[in-house]
Parts: structure tokens; sequence; C-alpha cells
């Protein structure tokens, strides 16, 4: 397996995994926030696993974040943006390389942790995070309220 950095558009694997991952967004949005992520190089970093025959198996998308982020304690700090891997590789340490790879890309932005986030309900991406390192910090649940005029 090797992992490479995502550094120019079109990607057809990367788009795919984005919209496995986000099904929500269409094709233009995932495209043009790929292209912002690119036009920001240090801001934000995306790597893909591929197979030794090319095969693409996963992708990671990491961000420096500079305003405060649950339950860190220095800034900027890396922020795992997303993470996916197709359903036949998983469980075969392509998340893993993954993160460490986002990890030295964060330190070499000058970030000291790499955080993340994932919906209460989401046991599943809990486990994967603990399995790969992560500490629980906190749980929040966030409101909004309407102003109106």
């Amino acid at each position: 397996m090797t992992i490479t950095p995502l550094t120019q558009l079109p990607d057809t694997d990367w788009l795919r995994m984005r919209q496995a991952l986000w099904p929500e967004g269409s094709a233009q949005e995932h495209l043009d926030e790929m292209g912002e992520f690119l036009s920001q190089p240090t801001r934000f970093g995306q790597f893909m696993a591929r197979s030794a025959a090319g095969e693409a198996l996963g992708f990671v998308e990491v961000a420096v974040r500079t305003d405060y982020v649950n339950g860190t304690a220095s800034s900027p700090v890396g922020f795992l943006e997303g993470v996916y891997v197709e359903p036949a590789a998983r469980r075969q340490g392509v998340a893993r390389a993954l993160i460490r790879a986002a990890a030295a890309w964060a330190r070499a932005q000058g970030c000291a942790e790499l955080a993340s986030d994932t919906l209460l309900d989401n046991t599943q991406s809990q486990a994967v995070h603990r399995c790969l390192g992560f500490v629980e910090t906190e749980r929040v649940v966030y409101f909004a309220l309407q102003l109106q005029g």
C-alpha cells in the first residue's frame, strides 16, 4: 500500500469516495470544495491510499484549525475532516496509514495535536477513532435560536 498526497483535479477516485462518505453533497459541491482545499496547501492536506496494483483504497482530509477546537490544549490544531476506506479494504490497516499521513502533515504545519469529531450516534466511527489512538475528550450537543428581524 502507498499513501500519496492528492494535489490536482480531476481525481475520480477521490470524488467517488467523498460522495460515499458525504452523500448529501452534489458532485459539483464536492468538486468546488476539493478545489478550495487544493488551492490552500498549508491549510488543507488530503491523501489517497492505493494498493500495490494502484487500486484506490481510501482517503483522508485534514485541516489546520486556528480557532478553538473542543478538547484540545494548543493552537493551531490539525483536524481530521474526513476519512473513508472502501468496505472491501477495511480492517487491513488502511485507516491507520491514512491517519499517520494526516498526523505527519499536521506536524509539518506546526500542529502538536490532531483532533476529530463524529456524531453521538455514530458508534462505529467512535470505535474506529479509539482503535486508531484517539481519546474521547468531551461530548457536546449544539443548539440554535432563530433571531427575528
